[in-house]
């Protein structure tokens, strides 16, 4: 499956929230009392009950399958505008994907010239079974920040449609991108990003064409 380009073009965090014991004695001195923490009708869910959600959340499903079709080469035309009227850019990438993590994510690594500069950019893509949705992130050579868009999949397009948030160097305001995956066949894929101008008008940032070596 692709692998999403720059925010030009561009992890699911599991938070552990850690509970610390109060210690009445570092108050002693101001005299506080530490009142109690009473828990009323919360009864905490069995060890089964555990256990079985997050058997489920973690273990690869048949969308992870589906996901792993796309491991191998793959040839990248890409076709990029940095605004509405700016001049196309156009570059050529190799594509790797490959799942990783017992198949329950997939990487993907491009690499190719951008502008006459040496380009690498890494992707991964998640399927987040307790969700349902997609998840993709997305590091380059140029830039320092990491892109994160969520999507579900149309079956009647036959695309994923992405949607996130990005810090524009230049304003150093976010702003709402887009991308839209569509599988074409087995061995073709197109990838559009859609970025906001700076009139706040959105606009195709990039179009990619994927195929199969």
């Amino acid at each position: 499956m692709k692998k999403l380009l720059l925010p030009l073009l561009c992890i699911v965090l599991i938070n552990f929230i850690s509970c610390k014991d109060i210690d009445p004695k570092a108050d002693s001195e101001y005299n506080l009392e530490i009142p109690e923490v009473i828990v009323q009708n919360e009864l905490p869910p069995d060890s089964a009950t555990v256990s079985k959600a997050w058997e489920k959340h973690m273990t690869p499903s048949k969308t992870h399958e589906i996901m792993a079709k796309d491991n191998g080469i793959w040839e990248e035309e890409i076709i990029m505008w940095s605004s509405r009227k700016s001049e196309p850019v156009k570059a050529t990438f190799r594509v790797e994907n490959k799942m990783i993590l017992g198949g329950r994510y997939q990487e993907a690594t491009h690499k190719g010239d951008m502008m006459g500069m040496p380009f690498e950019g890494k992707s991964t893509l998640a399927y987040d079974n307790t969700a349902q949705e997609y998840i993709s992130t997305w590091v380059d050579n140029m830039g320092t920040g990491i892109m994160v868009m969520k999507g579900k999949f149309n079956s009647d397009t036959k695309s994923i449609n992405f949607e996130g948030k990005t810090i524009d160097p230049l304003t150093r305001k976010e702003k709402k991108v887009k991308e839209i995956f569509t599988y074409i066949d087995e061995n073709t894929q197109k990838m559009e990003m859609f970025d906001t101008d700076y009139d706040g008008k959105e606009f195709k940032s990039m179009e990619a064409i994927l195929k199969r070596k």
